[in-house]
């Protein structure tokens, strides 16, 4: 089974806030990305610290080793227990990200292959495979990998091996929560959870997937 990953891609702090307090009780870490803090900015990081949850900074980092070092160093000095960056830039790159979160005693994930559809131009026929492996060599805590194409994620599985795997696409891009959990270590569910009309309830209709589910 696998943890539940909230991705809390909304803009607004005070209804940010409102959802993650009421799904706290149901998922096991907060993805947060670029459409939150550009909004609210990295405090935002702090105020929801609160909920004693991982915070994951899904900002894709994918610049030059000393960019992606400063980047990182904010990130981890504003709250955060994990950072995800891109992988395409190559080893020294991947290695500032993964070196800065050590040095917090934080984590690194590196995005192997994403998610939509338009991913595959890029992220596949080998692509993904070497990024794992790269992401592998430069001691990253793990990968993102689609949930949205299962398939893919038992290939990358066998690269990665025992360090851990997120998948996003679940809910709205069709990934099966179900399917992944059996393959990943954590499922990233944004809109099936934040647009419903009960976010609280919509995380914890995951609870048969969850790593940790409550009694």
């Amino acid at each position: 089974m696998a943890d539940l990953i909230l991705a809390l891609d909304v803009t607004d702090k005070k209804h940010a806030l409102k959802i993650a307090h009421a799904c706290a009780p149901h998922i096991d870490a907060i993805k947060l990305g670029y459409p939150l803090i550009l909004s609210c900015g990295l405090p935002v990081a702090g105020e929801l610290e609160r909920l004693d949850l991982p915070l994951i900074a899904d900002f894709k980092v994918a610049d030059i080793p000393n960019t992606n070092r400063l980047i990182a160093e904010q990130v981890f000095e504003a709250g955060f227990s994990s950072i995800i960056c891109h992988g395409f830039t190559g080893r020294d790159s991947i290695q500032a990200c993964v070196d800065v979160a050590a040095d917090f005693g934080g984590a690194c994930f590196v995005v192997a292959e994403m998610s939509h559809p338009g991913a595959t131009a890029f992220f596949h026929g080998g692509s993904a495979e070497k990024i794992a492996t790269l992401a592998m060599e430069c001691g990253a805590d793990g990968i993102i990998a689609p949930a949205t194409r299962p398939d893919r994620v038992k290939v990358l599985r066998k690269i990665v091996k025992k360090r851990k795997i997120l998948s996003p696409g679940i809910g709205a891009q069709g990934g099966d929560a179900e399917v992944v959990a059996t393959i990943a270590d954590g499922i990233i569910v944004g809109r099936a959870i934040y647009g419903a009309e009960d976010p609280a309830a919509a995380a914890e209709s995951f609870a048969c997937i969850r790593t940790r589910p409550l009694p």
